[in-house]
């Protein structure tokens, strides 16, 4: 990911300014380029759509796709839903938060990995599930998480 760069934010603001429903596309934009939503971000998207402060911050923190602080090398998303909970969801979650020494929404101090929850992946029947850098895996227990964990550390 680039590092922040205002000249590049206010072409990705201006480009997407006139379609229905501006900021959530902005905002993605800008967390597509930039890894996370900063708070230069959120001052230029609200100037930019006539909108609070406030109100953008409202926007960035309601949604759970929204990072404020840049994510790890690799983002480990767990299924927080009744489907995968039901399996062993919760074992899982705190197998992995203790092997990786954080809580939800945090990244390890060597900045590899980023913990977040997520609240359905549609790969019910297959769960305990979770996606690491955005590719689905299913049917997760302790020993294959580590195993995973093993295979991004390296």
């Amino acid at each position: 990911m680039p590092a922040w760069q205002e000249a590049r934010a206010r072409q990705i603001i201006e480009a997407h300014r006139t379609v229905d429903g501006p900021a959530l596309v902005i905002l993605h934009a800008l967390q597509r380029e930039f890894g996370f939503i900063s708070d230069e971000a959120v001052a230029l998207v609200a100037d930019a759509l006539n909108l609070t402060r406030a109100e953008v911050h409202g926007i960035v923190t309601f949604y759970h796709d929204f990072r404020r602080e840049p994510a790890g090398r690799h983002v480990l998303k767990l299924c927080r839903a009744e489907a995968c909970q039901a399996l062993g969801g919760e074992r899982l979650a705190a197998h992995g938060q203790s092997r990786l020494g954080i809580t939800w929404g945090g990244t390890t101090a060597d900045g590899g990995v980023t913990l977040e929850p997520v609240f359905c992946l549609g790969l019910c029947a297959s769960g305990p599930a979770a996606l690491i850098d955005g590719r689905p895996v299913g049917r997760l227990d302790a020993a294959r998480l580590d195993r995973l964990l093993d295979e991004v550390s390296s």
